[in-house]
C-alpha cells in the first residue's frame, strides 16, 4: 500500500463549467455546493457554470475552488479512493487542506476565503499591479532581477512553483522591468499573467493585517492529518500557529518546490491533486520524478485512480 499525499490547487485552476460530470453523478457534490450557496448567500454553482467574468474575480474564484476541492474530497471518501497521510495546498488550496484535515470548518473556510479575496483586491485599488511567470531561470537569478527592478517599485518572487518556474508579483512597472532583466539573463519566458491582484508580496501586508483579525474570530483545531504550509513548509498542531502561517502566507512566497521535495523526503510515493484541474500535477512532475502523480480533474481521472488501487 503506497504512502499518499493529497494536494489542493489555488487560483488559476478555475474553468467555466468545471465539475459538471461530478455534479451530475454524485449527490455529495451537489450537497457541497448547496451548502456553499447557503453559507455565502449567492449561487456559487451558477457562477461556475455560467458567469466566467465573476468566476475570474478573486472574491468568487477563491470560494469556487475551495468548494470544488471539498466536493471531490467527499467523493474520495465515498468511493474509497485514496487515503492521505499528508496534505498541502497551493496558496488558496491551503484552506482546502485544512478543511480536509478537520482543522477548519467548511462554512468558516468559505467565509474566510471570500473575505480574503475581497481584502486582496481592495488592498491595491489605487495601484497598477501585475504578476509574471519567469521560465528557465534559477531562483537566485529571478530574485536578483527583482532586486534590480525595485528602483521603480515593489516587485518580489511570489511563487516558487517548480525548478525553473518562478512567479513574480508587485507593481506593474517594476514587474515589467524585472521581466526585461530576466530576459536579458536568458529566461525562456517572462510573460505577464491575467490577474488583477499581486499575490504573495509585501503589497498584501495591509490585507493580511485585516485578515488576521477575521482569523482570530474563527475556531481552528489540531489537524487530524498533517498539513504542510506554504509559508515555512512545516506542519503545525497549534491552531494559533496555523493562523499565523495563513496570515504570513498572504504576503510571503509560496514554497511549492520545497513542499513537494519535502513529501519525497518523508517517503510519500503518490501525490494526488484534489481539484478541478491538472495545474499542480503538471508542476509536480517537473519538481521530482521520485513520486507518482495523479489528478482528479474529472470523473474519468477518478476512475483511473481507482484502477491503480491507490489507498
Amino acid at each position: 500500500m503506497s504512502k499518499t499525499a493529497i494536494v489542493f490547487p489555488g487560483q488559476g485552476s478555475q474553468k467555466l463549467g468545471m465539475l459538471g460530470d461530478y455534479y451530475a453523478q454524485f449527490d455529495c457534490v451537489r450537497s457541497t455546493f448547496q451548502q456553499a450557496n447557503d453559507t455565502l448567500g449567492f449561487d456559487l454553482w451558477d457562477i461556475i457554470q455560467n458567469n466566467e467574468d465573476k468566476l475570474n474575480q478573486t472574491e468568487f474564484t477563491q470560494p469556487a475552488l475551495l468548494a470544488a476541492s471539498i466536493a471531490i474530497w467527499h467523493v474520495f471518501q465515498q468511493t474509497e479512493a485514496p487515503k492521505a497521510s499528508l496534505l498541502a495546498g497551493h496558496s488558496l488550496g491551503e484552506y482546502s487542506a485544512l478543511v480536509c484535515a478537520n482543522a477548519l470548518d467548511f462554512e468558516d473556510a468559505l467565509k474566510l476565503v471570500h473575505l480574503r479575496g475581497q481584502l486582496m483586491q481592495s488592498a491595491v485599488t489605487d495601484k497598477a499591479c501585475a504578476m509574471s511567470a519567469i521560465l528557465a531561470l534559477s531562483n537566485e537569478d529571478v530574485i536578483e532581477c527583482c532586486k534590480a527592478a525595485q528602483d521603480v517599485g515593489i516587485v518580489e518572487a511570489a511563487n516558487f512553483n517548480a525548478h525553473g518556474q518562478v512567479v513574480i508579483s508587485g507593481q506593474k512597472e517594476a514587474v515589467e522591468k524585472a521581466c526585461a532583466l530576466a530576459k536579458e539573463k536568458g529566461a525562456k519566458r517572462a510573460q505577464l499573467l491575467p490577474v488583477s491582484v499581486p499575490s504573495h508580496c509585501s503589497l498584501m501586508k495591509e490585507a493580511a493585517q485585516k485578515f488576521a483579525q477575521a482569523l482570530d474570530k474563527i475556531p481552528f483545531k489540531t489537524p487530524k492529518i498533517q498539513v504542510l504550509h506554504n509559508f515555512d513548509v512545516k506542519s503545525h498542531k497549534d491552531p494559533q500557529k496555523i493562523k499565523e502561517a495563513l496570515t504570513k502566507q498572504l504576503y510571503s512566497p509560496v514554497l511549492w518546490t520545497q513542499t513537494i521535495e519535502k513529501m519525497a523526503e518523508k517517503g510519500i510515493e503518490t501525490v494526488i491533486e484534489c481539484g478541478a484541474g491538472k495545474v499542480l500535477t503538471t508542476m509536480n512532475k517537473r519538481i521530482t520524478k521520485a513520486m507518482n502523480y495523479f489528478d482528479s480533474a474529472d470523473v474519468s481521472a477518478l476512475e483511473k485512480l481507482k484502477s491503480q488501487q491507490i489507498a
